[in-house]
């Protein structure tokens, strides 16, 4: 500093002292976010439950932030692919994940050959629960939750089920039911529930997990009958289904959904998309999309989005080490 000359450290000193003032504002400032379409991946098919909570909030979610917003379905190995195409996606706010609880599992599962929800991402909100119905053909003998136990014990390994993949929340929890009642059914995993039903009513499978939603409007028709709802909780437009609980005392198994970003994605940008999220699913047209498709509303901000998913990663890492569950539900 003492080899500039008075007049040019003067100017140097001043520049300097114009930087720092500005560097906030060009450090934090987001130019017009967004300025362009932001896509919504979804690591499962058309159809099914968390198909169907994206493009409800999808429609919402445009019109507050005044984009398009495009769910994109990349359905496979239990919503990794969408999981890693998110991840590694530039953290810039345009490629966003709706994920849920699978995430968690996938990674008490098989930690080695998953992504890491806790690292990989920067939560930006809770979105929904999602319910989950078993499901059978019309014809099958049981109606109730403890008539479908009954039937489970007087068929060992001669049932089946079908779910949208290993280590999703579905899978979980039918072996879970398994366990608790010392009994066995085949696992058959499907890419989602626009696959499954099919395959329960024609009887190619007797039973399959699905969300609220597909059970409810296959139920309506007669061709599948719901059985069972998972969680304990009664879901608005299907108080009709009874909560395995009635059978199992105590059973209780839920999907959350939340929406992610791309670890690294600047908190201006997390806390704008987090305030369009919360005023989406504000707004009477949601509330009427999330009724008719069984989706209980469960916004979280992004801090408390981070503890839920812990919390749910402590879960189902206990459960998988206590149950010593593997991949294969054996």
């Amino acid at each position: 500093m003492k080899f500039l000359h008075r007049p040019i450290r003067r100017r140097w000193l001043a520049a300097l002292a114009l930087a720092s003032t500005l560097a906030p504002s060009v450090t934090w400032a987001q130019p017009d976010y967004p300025s362009r379409p932001i896509r919504l991946l979804v690591g499962y098919s058309a159809g099914g439950g968390v198909d169907g909570a994206a493009r409800l909030l999808a429609n919402q979610l445009s019109q507050q932030l005044g984009q398009p917003v495009v769910v994109e379905n990349r359905a496979g190995a239990t919503g990794q692919i969408a999981a890693d195409a998110v991840a590694k996606a530039a953290p810039d706010g345009y490629t966003l994940l709706v994920g849920e609880s699978a995430l968690m599992i996938a990674r008490a599962l098989q930690p080695a050959q998953s992504v890491d929800p806790l690292t990989a991402f920067t939560p930006v909100a809770g979105l929904f629960v999602a319910p989950l119905v078993i499901i059978s053909s019309g014809d099958f003998p049981a109606r109730t939750p403890a008539e479908l136990v009954r039937e489970l014990k007087k068929n060992p390994g001669k049932l089946s089920y079908a779910t949208s993949g290993v280590g999703t929340v579905h899978h979980m929890g039918f072996e879970m039911l398994k366990q608790e009642t010392n009994t066995f059914a085949l696992h058959v995993p499907y890419r989602g529930a626009s696959q499954i039903v099919p395959d329960v009513i024609s009887g190619q499978v007797q039973l399959g997990v699905v969300s609220v939603t597909a059970a409810a409007a296959q139920a309506k028709t007669g061709r599948v009958r719901a059985l069972a709802l998972m969680s304990r909780a009664p879901v608005a437009g299907a108080e009709n289904i009874r909560p395995l609980a009635d059978a199992v005392p105590g059973f209780n198994v839920e999907p959350r959904l939340f929406m992610l970003a791309p670890a690294g994605t600047p908190a201006a940008i997390t806390a704008r998309l987090s305030a369009a999220i919360k005023t989406a699913l504000e707004q009477p047209e949601t509330a009427r999309g999330a009724l008719a498709q069984g989706l209980p509303i469960s916004f979280l901000n992004p801090q408390q989005a981070q503890q839920a998913m812990k919390e749910e990663g402590t879960h189902w890492l206990r459960v998988v080490r206590e149950r010593k569950m593997t991949p294969e539900g054996r």
